[in-house]
């Protein structure tokens, strides 16, 4: 089944729809939405403000209490942008549209089952584009990831559940994201598309791959549209024992969809072989010359401060850090804290680092792998601590700034932390204005500082 849902005008609306029904071809209205779903095409899902300014005539704002209740677990918190809101309506619509599928048997799906399209018409919807414009006349990069995550969930919700009934037996969960790189300038003022499906499945796991697609005058060619591509990993777990899950399979159709599985199963091989790697300590001579190289002018540093070089700085001195109570707005439909939303905080400090070290508005150019290594919870303490790892300066018109970000969940009733994320983001610098401010070199002042260092060097080189 297609589902289409787009936006109608907040004026047009009564508040006679509390607790519509979700049946095929019934026409629904709720916080701004209209559903039908279609036997025949498939629809992009339009995206619109959920916010409006005071109407001219008077009418009366909208009550939020009209709005339709779900079951607490089927109804994630609504801190989101209207991406996210729309996209986990379209999923409840998912569930009860599936009400006819019987059983829990495996079925063999195309990636065009799970194929779903995200429509932002910045260009002539104003309230849209200003939430998503950053104080330099950009896109919200970070508004921009929690929305990526946001639709490869719905993706994965269309490729597993069969049956509304599997709500309370299966559980997807974010695993990874790969390393995603800026191909061009998103900019906030064209509308922005972006598009994905399943590509890969495991036994339990899946790939969504998402593409993120701007078109201006200048772009002819479909390729140059491409601004973005990332891809997710979401596994499937048994709600009750926390087991992995067998899923759906996928069946590639087309040439590209099987170019796109190969692509896939390559990468799934890499990451094994990649943790295997991972595991190994840093142990024969070769790097332990490269450890004590890098640690030569921490030294200096730290005892003989007055001949430290001018042009450098500590690991240390460039830390920021914040920390929150994760709150219920913030929480995912398995009622745990939406993994959109921990990558979004942590550009945002990773970006207020850069920002600080630099001395101008930083240029985002990519973020590396991503694990999701433990659940973040409602109710946990969340502690985000970020610092420049290292910076390359070859070349100076583009120097790169390397950005850690580390998120420790944190129990202070258990007298308990632990690491639930790492994240690495990569910026570089506009020369516009630049006068006075020199980009320095980091230098680590301990051990596991510099083994940190090595690792990510390592890490870049190899992706």
């Amino acid at each position: 089944m297609k589902t289409l849902i787009r936006f109608i005008s907040i004026t047009t609306l009564t508040r006679n729809t509390k607790h519509p029904s979700l049946k095929q071809h019934n026409l629904i209205i709720h916080n701004h939405i209209t559903t039908r779903s279609y036997s025949n095409e498939k629809q992009p899902i339009s995206i619109a403000p959920t916010v409006s300014s005071p109407s001219p005539d008077g009418v009366s704002a909208i009550d939020a209490g009209t709005s339709m209740r779900k079951p607490i677990s089927l109804w994630p918190g609504m801190y989101h942008s209207p991406v996210t809101n729309a996209l986990w309506q379209a999923r409840n619509v998912i569930f009860d549209n599936a009400g006819s599928c019987v059983g829990n048997g495996v079925l063999n799906k195309s990636p065009g089952d799970s194929r779903t399209t995200i429509l932002y018409p910045f260009s002539t919807d104003y309230i849209l584009r200003e939430q998503y414009r950053n104080p330099w006349n950009g896109i919200r990069v970070g508004k921009l990831l929690e929305d990526l995550d946001a639709l490869a969930g719905t993706i994965s919700f269309k490729h597993c559940f069969n049956h509304a009934g599997m709500a309370d037996s299966l559980l997807l969960v974010t695993a990874s994201v790969d390393k995603m790189v800026i191909k061009k300038p998103i900019l906030v003022d064209n509308d922005l598309k972006i598009l994905g499906a399943v590509t890969w499945v495991g036994r339990s796991s899946m790939e969504i791959q998402l593409e993120v697609i701007q078109s201006t005058e200048e772009t002819s060619d479909p390729q140059d549209s491409q601004a973005l591509i990332a891809n997710f990993t979401f596994v499937a777990r048994d709600s009750k024992t926390g087991k992995s899950a067998i899923i759906n399979q996928i069946t590639p159709e087309t040439e590209k969809e099987k170019l796109l599985w190969q692509e896939a199963e390559e990468r799934n091989k890499l990451r094994k072989e990649k943790r295997k790697q991972q595991k190994k300590e840093i142990e024969n001579e070769k790097e332990a010359e490269r450890l004590n190289a890098l640690l030569t002018e921490g030294r200096v540093f730290m005892d003989m401060p007055a001949l430290a070089d001018r042009d450098s700085i500590l690991i240390k001195d460039t830390c920021l850090q914040n920390a929150l109570v994760c709150q219920p707005q913030q929480r995912n439909t398995h009622g745990r804290i939406f993994g959109g939303f921990l990558m979004r905080r942590a550009f945002e400090l990773a970006f207020a680092t850069a920002y600080a070290f630099a001395g101008r508005a930083p240029l985002f150019l990519e973020v590396d792998h991503v694990d999701f290594l433990k659940p973040v919870d409602v109710g946990n303490f969340l502690r985000l601590k970020s610092c420049v790892l290292f910076t390359e300066l070859e070349n100076p018109k583009q120097p790169l700034i390397n950005v850690e970000v580390v998120a420790h969940v944190t129990r202070p009733e258990l007298r308990s932390a632990e690491v639930s994320n790492k994240f690495y983001f990569t910026f570089t610098t506009s020369s516009d204005g630049m006068t006075n401010n020199k980009i320095r070199s980091v230098v680590p002042a301990t051990e596991e500082e510099a083994r940190r260092v090595i690792e990510r060097i390592d890490a870049e080189k190899c992706s």
